[in-house]
């Protein structure tokens, strides 16, 4: 893997995603075409953490999963860079997906995504993310960059 570093501001001008919905704070190695990894940074103060769940805040798998798809996006953006003005990544559905551990307050999510097949414009991925090097998510990810207007 390529040490490339990409902080927030230049995932904030890849991805249309805004707080509170960016689930990237840093990338942390690209391969184009191959793999990418990066983390979140879980914080208590995130907006979903005030109902799922109250007493024991948990975050929700679906949000994991989105993270995945997020740092996939950027892996399609730096393999075949497209003009995030006018286009952007859709995620078009999850297979084989598995939770086996809960992501918590605190945690840093390491997510790694592997590029299974690409063809033109659709992606097919796989997606892993852990904490402290336990497996709490994962699954195969299908994924279109679209015009922004159809």
């Amino acid at each position: 893997m390529t040490a490339t570093i990409l902080e927030i501001e230049r995932i904030l001008q890849i991805l249309p995603h805004r707080y509170p919905f960016v689930m990237v704070d840093r990338v942390t190695s690209i391969t184009p075409h191959e793999s990418i990894r990066g983390h979140k940074c879980v914080s208590m103060n995130e907006p979903w953490f005030l109902g799922h769940f109250p007493s024991r805040p948990i975050m929700p798998g679906v949000l994991i999963l989105e993270a995945l798809a997020q740092i996939g996006g950027i892996l399609a953006y730096a393999s075949e860079p497209f003009d995030a003005s006018n286009s952007l990544m859709y995620f078009l559905g999850i297979d084989k997906a598995k939770f086996r551990r809960p992501v918590i307050p605190g945690d840093k999510l390491d997510l790694e995504v592997s590029v299974i097949h690409h063809r033109t414009n659709v992606w097919k991925l796989h997606g892993e993310a852990s904490v402290d090097g336990t497996l709490c998510a994962q699954g195969e990810l299908l994924a279109s960059v679209v015009d922004r207007d159809g």
